[in-house]
């Protein structure tokens, strides 16, 4: 596919004075673990294991978030799981990610830095599945079949809020039971029904089964504070899921990077990635969902979002891109769309991988952003600009928004410039 050029479209992109912006620095309160990896081993004792004998293997399901210390947490259950005599190996608890490939998966894993070396176990890649029974609402439950060949199953996630929908639990420990350790086909399977039922209720219900059916015992829970750091570590066994997540999702929710305004004209978005969030970058951020039978919420409300780029980590999956009103050219040559769509296929979000408008240069697609929301003064128009919605302790501010939120501080005022039509900010 071939985008216009800047000579092809100069003519009709309107060129407006950017705004003054502020770089600012956000900074609400939130606590953090020392040690998460100590907390984790201490953890592992309320999960039922005392039933199992001296060698029994178990499987330790890990996920393709960039979680805060992930790899260290994982390697202490690992190693904790030997010091009990028992012979752990990890199984990607990743539903498609990574191409739905074996290879795929353990290069995402690997991204992470979690190796077999690192973790000082082996690691099972294989994506089969075996089907453990039919769900209440009439869909066949897989599950990993290199999970259910081992004695038990524990798995390793982070609590948090989810992408597409609201509810007692979301993202944790019972969705990577149902969507990581589902695979390809379980991943999809789950998302089909929860378009028309919703989501909790389909992951109760595959959830059911897979505590009756499985080998799963629990997991280990993590959840994170505003800056991204581990803040709260906790052992959830199986009879206490998925109801058990509610106290720790509630306290995901207050800690959860959000930014401080309920409506802007234009965000701004560095970089987008898996690494980041599910659907590229945090809805809950955003304001926008984009999920069948789903309404998106009041706020934030946000008119146009501009994403510049994607992250390393995400290795070109930019699944979520349709959640931007504008891009540039060179995020689009930078897509995987092979993995893009393994991803959106499996989780039936079609729209988010929609291709929004492509502009060759960042001084395209910021003056055809903030001319496009109504009567343009630089003074009032509102703009935030931030690395990416995992990231908000540090971002910009156009100047209508200073003074506009607490916990916010001014470090310096920065003039916007465009060189070859990359955007450049410099102090003043």
């Amino acid at each position: 596919m071939e985008f216009p050029e800047a000579h092809e479209i100069n003519s009709v992109v309107t060129d407006v004075p950017p705004p003054r912006f502020a770089r600012v620095h956000y900074d609400p309160t939130s606590p953090e673990l020392d040690h998460p990896e100590a907390v984790a081993c201490d953890e592992i004792q309320t999960l039922p294991l005392d039933q199992f004998k001296e060698g029994a293997s178990i499987a330790v399901g890990v996920g393709s978030r960039g979680i805060d210390r992930i790899d260290s947490v994982a390697t202490a259950v690992v190693t904790e799981l030997q010091d009990r005599g028992f012979t752990p190996f990890v199984v990607p608890a990743m539903g498609s990610h990574g191409g739905a490939t074996a290879q795929g998966q353990r290069e995402v894993l690997a991204s992470y830095d979690i190796t077999e070396e690192r973790l000082g176990c082996p690691i099972d890649p294989r994506t089969g599945t075996t089907v453990l029974d039919e769900a209440n609402h009439g869909f066949p439950v897989n599950w990993s079949t290199a999970a259910l060949e081992a004695d038990a199953t524990i798995v390793i996630n982070r609590v948090k809020a989810h992408t597409n929908f609201q509810g007692t639990f979301e993202s944790g420990l019972t969705k990577m039971a149902v969507v990581g350790l589902g695979k390809q086909e379980g991943a999809q399977k789950a998302h089909e029904h929860a378009v028309v039922k919703g989501y909790e209720t389909i992951l109760r219900d595959a959830f059911d089964v897979i505590r009756s059916q499985s080998n799963l015992i629990g997991g280990i829970a993590l959840v994170e504070n505003f800056h991204d750091r581990l803040a709260e570590v906790a052992g959830i066994p199986i009879g206490e899921l998925p109801d058990g997540e509610a106290p720790l999702l509630e306290r995901a929710y207050e800690y959860m990077p959000t930014l401080p305004y309920d409506e802007l004209d234009v965000l701004v978005v560095d970089r987008i990635g898996k690494d980041v969030s599910g659907a590229g970058m945090d809805t809950n951020v955003i304001g926008r969902y984009n999920v069948l039978n789903t309404d998106d919420p009041e706020f934030p409300d946000v008119k146009r979002i501009y994403v510049r780029g994607l992250t390393e980590a995400t290795h070109g999956n930019g699944a979520g891109i349709g959640l931007a009103d504008v891009t540039r050219r060179s995020l689009v040559e930078e897509l995987d769309l092979k993995q893009v769509y393994t991803n959106i296929i499996t989780s039936n979000s079609l729209s988010k991988a929609a291709i929004p408008l492509v502009l060759p240069t960042d001084e395209h697609a910021l003056n055809t952003a903030l001319a496009s929301v109504g009567p343009y003064d630089p003074e009032q128009i509102r703009v935030v600009w931030i690395r990416d919605t995992g990231h908000l302790f540090e971002f910009r501010i156009s100047e209508a928004l200073v003074g506009k939120a607490g916990d916010v501080s001014v470090n310096a005022w920065e003039r916007l410039t465009f060189e070859d039509g990359e955007a450049l900010f410099e102090e003043t």
